[in-house]
Formats: C-alpha cells, structure tokens, sequence
C-alpha cells in the first residue's frame, strides 16, 4: 500500500470530476501517490481492487451510489473517509482552508505527512565544506549596522521540507553587517533545535539562536522560533512566550509567526517562503501584502519540494522568485536601495 517511491497510497472516489482532480492535486501536495481516482461505477467495475492505505469518498447524492459503501466494506479493511466537503476554488482563501481541513483528516489516519528533514539529513549540512569563493562584501553605500543595534526591519525565513539547506544557502551569501534581524520559523521536529542552530550557523556570518523571553531582535540576529508554545511580540517590540501550543498541525505555525511578527512590525515586516510541503503561509501573506510588507518565494526547481512556496506563489502575494542565493542577492540589493533613498530624504529635509 505504498507506491515504488515509498510514499503512501490513497484512492479517490467522487462522482464529481473536478472534485476527484483537486483530491488529486491536494495528495500530491501532501506527498501521497493515488492508485485509484474515478467514479463509483468504474472502481466497482476494476479488474483488480486497488491497494490502498486510505480511500476518500465525496459524492454529490450518496443516495445515487447505494452499493458503493457495501463494496467498499467487502473489499477493503483500510479506513474509508465519507462526506469530504467540496473544495472551493482553487487559488482562494477559502480553498487553502479545504487544504488543511483535508490534511488533517489525511493525517488522523496516515500519521504526519510533511515529512520534516531528518537529524541526519540536517547534519549532512554541517560536514559540507564551505565554499571557496570569497565571503560576500558588503555594498560600499551600506555603513555597516552597530553591533547590538535593534533591528527596525525583519524578515521572516519560513521553510518545512528541504528547508535547512535552503536557508543555510540563503544566509551563507549575505555579506556580514546589513541592517536587519531574520526570524527563522522552521517546521522540525523540537528536538533537532540544537543541532540545526549549530549546523546552520556554522560558515554563515549569522547565526542562529533560540527565541528567549524578553529578547528583542538585534540587527544580524536569526532568530529560531520554537516548536511548543506560541510566540507574539509585545507593545515594547520584545519576545514573549504564550502558554498556548501553536494552532494547525505543525509547530511553529508560519500563518501564525508571520501574523504576530507584522502585529508588531507591520509594513517593517517582510518574508521569503523557503522549501517545503503543504501551503502554510497562504493566509497570513496576502495579509502582509496589504500591510506593504515584501513576500518572496523560493523558486521551484531549486526546492526540495516547492508546495509551500508554490502555494503562496499562487495567492499572487509574491512579488520576487529565486534560488537561495538569488533570494540573497536581492535582499542586498533591496536594503541598499532603501538606504540610498533614506539618505536623500535626510538631506532633502535638511
């Protein structure tokens, strides 16, 4: 019951065609392969009866179908998901939603399905030798920030599968000194905390440290926002710990680290969608968006797997794709563009 790639297998029944290709769809999203996607009549008509580990079964008028549920039961000893609500549009709010309703329930009966980076796939990081090219330099217009300086602008690094190597890439191009803090909200299991602090950190000119209470973000920090509890950001701009775990299925919940960190910072407060599985971040960043916050995307070939970023691609929230070192690139080149322009407006007001 698990496809040649090992990956779960599920069977889709719907009377409903466009219903059976968003299930489809929303699978694949998930990292699970379907043996069967068809209507009643032609699953009780197979030749052989699909292998599966779960059946999703959605259909217009159940009355219609009568000896569907019968056949199932007979054939069948996996678990069998009726009355699956219809999805929404594909592409709207209330669409991404369906998503994580779906994979809820997928992951009730099939265990967690965003497979997060293993300890040892995470260490492999750290005996990677650095490159040889020349540490990035910081532009000659960027006066570099003091040393404990509070951050004004912050950026969210938001990543799930695949996603530590990405931001290692991403954070090894940057040139030491800019003026900005990084929020680093990682889907993983708590207990890798340490060893991924310690190997992202290991040839980058910022490294990683845990959120703690009361902190507020320094200009090169990186911050790791953990798995347990909730973090929010008070009046005075500084860390503080919830007694409440993050909402959704995985910790930290990047909707909800993205919502509390523009709460705060607001148009100040701008986020790049690394690598991952899934769709969450689809809420919060057209919400940034409004805010007049910048949402950046990995691009999908350079993913280990590029739903998450795909999906916030498809809010028409993200205003700039690339690979790691791209995404670093143009954040030197966004911040010296603003430095630049503060500049102006000082001396045109002096």
């Amino acid at each position: 019951m698990t496809g040649q790639n090992g990956r779960a297998q599920v069977g889709i029944v719907s009377d409903i065609v466009l219903q059976r290709h968003r299930l489809q769809a929303a699978a694949a999203k998930f990292g699970l392969d379907v043996c069967f996607s068809g209507d009643p009549e032609r699953l009780q008509g197979y030749p052989e009866f699909p292998e599966a580990r779960l059946w999703l079964v959605t259909l217009e008028d159940e009355a219609d179908h009568p000896a569907l549920f019968d056949y199932l039961l007979e054939h069948t000893e996996v678990p069998v998901l009726f009355g699956l609500d219809q999805a929404p549009v594909s592409g709207s709010a209330d669409y991404f939603r369906w998503e994580r309703r779906l994979l809820g329930k997928l992951e009730q009966q099939l265990g967690e399905l965003a497979q997060l980076d293993s300890i040892a796939s995470i260490k492999e990081l750290e005996v990677q030798a650095p490159e040889s090219q020349a540490s990035p330099e910081l532009p000659q217009w960027l006066t570099p920030a003091a040393p404990g300086s509070v951050a004004e602008d912050v950026w969210v690094l938001c990543a799930s599968l695949g996603g530590p190597a990405a931001v290692k890439a991403f954070l090894d191009s940057l040139p030491p000194g800019l003026p900005v803090g990084f929020i680093y909200a990682q889907h993983i299991d708590g207990n890798f905390a340490e060893v991924l602090t310690r190997v992202l950190g290991r040839h980058a000119h910022y490294k990683l440290q845990h959120a703690e209470e009361n902190y507020r973000v320094k200009n090169g920090d990186v911050v790791l926002m953990p798995v347990e509890h909730e973090w929010k950001f008070d009046s005075t701009g500084v860390l503080t710990e919830q007694n409440t775990p993050w909402p959704g299925p995985y910790g930290p919940s990047i909707d909800q680290v993205l919502l509390n960190t523009a709460d705060h910072y607001g148009a100040h407060c701008h986020v790049i969608l690394f690598s991952g599985m899934g769709n969450d971040g689809v809420i919060a960043a057209p919400l940034l968006k409004a805010y007049g916050s910048r949402v950046w995307v990995q691009e999908s070939a350079s993913c280990g797997n590029s739903s998450m970023p795909d999906s916030v691609a498809a809010t028409g929230s993200a205003s700039f794709c690339g690979t790691p070192e791209q995404l670093a690139e143009e954040l030197v080149n966004t911040i010296e563009k603003s430095c630049l322009l503060k500049g102006r407006q000082k001396r045109g007001t002096a």
